[in-house]
């Protein structure tokens, strides 16, 4: 009786699946309020460091329980994204098949590759927008390390901006590879938010860098399937959907995984138990 009422209210809400990403009908859904949330966020928070540069605190500020309740908030709300979109995809997956037949499209084909034509509609698409909405949320840690250490990081800004643009993007352009993408984000996002309210509360951390190494395993299988979406592209009769917005995806991703392999081994460098 519970699973059957978390398997409705996970996929089979009328506004989960009825959902349609459409300017008039989602919130936060144009070009405009995109750029101006990017924008807004990288001016907030180079001008809070730069204040805090003027009034010369050595010391950072006190944050008191705020970042433990966000990476328990964040934990939470990854957790229940990956529940939802792997439901989903399976109710998806029942619906359609018979579909498939005609395309000889297979589930781990459908995975990574949308049918051309596809459309932002439906139950996925409901939990990338969910996704989408909680790439706000992931911003707030901009700041508390600013206030906490006085520390404004380049690689943070692109890395929170582009991913916000990326989920974007999955949806603006219905764009293959975003299930299984979000798939693997979410569940990394899990246990590294878990584990930093773990610590956050005061116990015990782990004895090697868990923080680091999820993020590092987690653009590593990234990486892998966008080579597997380029794989099924070109042999796949008619393509991918949202391939333009996959390329541009891929560049982003490229930079994100080069800066973050300067900074993985920077990290390296020093304490093996600093996060």
């Amino acid at each position: 009786m519970a699973a059957q009422t978390v398997k409705y209210w996970l996929t089979e809400h009328p506004n989960i699946v009825n959902f349609r990403w459409s300017p008039t009908q989602s919130y936060a859904s144009t070009w405009f309020f995109l750029f101006t949330a990017v924008s807004s966020y990288v001016i907030a928070a180079v001008s809070l460091h730069v204040l805090l540069a003027i009034l010369r605190r050595r010391r950072g500020l006190s944050l008191g329980p705020v970042p433990a309740l966000h990476s328990l908030a964040m934990a939470l709300i990854s957790a229940v994204i990956f529940v939802g979109i792997l439901l989903s995809a399976a109710a998806e997956i029942r619906d359609t098949r018979w579909l498939w037949r005609r395309t000889r499209t297979t589930a781990l084909q459908w995975f990574l590759c949308f049918p051309v034509g596809t459309r932002a509609s439906g139950r996925v698409f409901f939990w990338s927008y969910a996704f989408y909405l909680s790439r706000f949320l992931h911003l707030f840690r901009t700041f508390f390390a600013v206030i906490r250490r006085r520390k404004l990081s380049f690689f943070q800004l692109i890395n929170q901006s582009s991913l916000l643009c990326i989920s974007f993007l999955w949806l603006e352009y219905s764009q293959s590879f975003q299930v299984v993408a979000i798939l693997l984000t979410t569940v990394s996002y899990a246990v590294v938010y878990g584990y930093r309210f773990w610590t956050a509360i005061g116990l015990r951390g782990a004895c090697f860098p868990l923080v680091v190494n999820c993020q590092a395993v987690l653009l590593g299988c990234l990486t892998v399937c966008h080579v597997g979406v380029l794989c099924i592209h070109l042999v796949k009769r008619g393509g991918c959907n949202g391939i333009g917005a996959w390329l541009f995806n891929s560049v982003l991703n490229a930079v994100i995984s080069l800066l973050y392999l300067k900074f993985y081994v920077k990290t390296r460098s020093l304490s093996p138990r600093k996060q």
